[in-house]
């Protein structure tokens, strides 16, 4: 069995009397790669800052790598890299001196120094302006050198938040094969407003709606999700759901309304003419019927949205 690198088990934050995390619990194993994906003031940010031990959850427990966030910071904190949405830069300095001072603060020595550093320049393509002042750099490099002083002690947890904010397309494409092979020896946790990142990037997803984590689930499930066709249904009159239990491929039947419904269905399979047949043999009146392919956004919006509804 993976041995896990976070455990984090029902946190909860509170600011006053409001609850901006609430009761949420997960883990990261070596090779996961989890996008944590939520609207804006959904609790993700909050979240991160508890896990990089930052901020302490008023309720709840952390493990990082074995050691208790609380009881144990120094260690547990060694095996944190983490980039917050705004790069902590010293721009008065190069990029070499920049990422020579962070190694010193995670107590590497000398020879060990001028190893990571230049693996680090070499993983984020800095080594052409290794020598230049950060001030200088655009948007899209100062986020590289953001991303190398995260990974410059290889630790064993990378967390990511808003990595390739500012970049161009090409810069993207190089970050995300960047975190596809930082996955390989590390668990790392990606924080994103981009949902087709996580597609590219991540092994794992779980999405946070007003502290809440609504969904958890791995990219293959979620793919599984969007290519589970739904078909929306407009009838005169109410139907009776029951005639279409026998019809194996329907995964399951929202139903918003007395006459409008979603069925979803296997993608493999299609049963629209099943389900011409019953609702016109009952005389339910079949006033629409068309396909509908959920995206990723589709997914998100509809569970954010089902959540916010239900908090009412």
């Amino acid at each position: 069995m993976t041995a896990l690198l976070i455990e984090a088990k029902n946190l909860s934050r509170y600011y006053d009397n409001h609850c901006a995390v609430d009761d949420v619990s997960f883990s990261l194993a070596k090779g996961e790669v989890l996008g944590f994906l939520g609207p804006n003031g959904a609790g993700k940010t909050t979240t991160m800052q508890m896990l990089c031990g930052n901020l302490a959850p008023s309720t709840g427990e952390i493990h990082i790598n074995g050691f208790d966030l609380l009881d144990q910071p120094k260690q547990a904190k060694k095996c944190l890299g983490y980039l917050p949405d705004t790069p902590p830069l010293y721009k008065e300095l190069t990029v070499d001196e920049f990422l020579e001072y962070c190694g010193r603060l995670h107590g590497l020595g000398f020879r060990e120094i001028s190893q990571a550093i230049n693996l680090a320049k070499s993983r984020c393509g800095l080594d052409e302006i290794a020598t230049r002042l950060i001030t200088n750099l655009s948007k899209g490099f100062q986020q590289r050198v953001g991303i190398a002083q995260a990974i410059l002690h290889n630790p064993e947890i990378i967390i990511l938040d808003e990595p390739t904010v500012g970049l161009d397309p090409i810069q993207i494409k190089e970050i995300r094969s960047l975190i596809k092979e930082l996955g390989n020896e590390h668990g790392i946790i990606l924080s994103t407003h981009i949902l087709s990142e996580v597609q590219e990037s991540c092994s794992h997803v779980q999405i946070i709606n007003q502290g809440k984590l609504i969904l958890k689930e791995t990219i293959s499930g979620l793919n599984q999700r969007m290519n589970t066709n739904t078909i929306k249904v407009v009838t005169r009159s109410s139907i009776n759901l029951n005639y279409f239990s026998e019809i194996s491929s329907i995964s399951s039947i929202e139903n918003p309304t007395d006459t409008h419904y979603f069925i979803h269905h296997d993608s493999n399979s299609n049963p629209t003419e099943l389900i011409v047949e019953i609702i016109v043999n009952a005389g339910w009146g079949l006033m629409e019927l068309s396909p509908i392919q959920q995206s990723i956004e589709d997914i998100f919006i509809s569970l954010t949205t089902k959540n916010a509804e239900q908090s009412k």
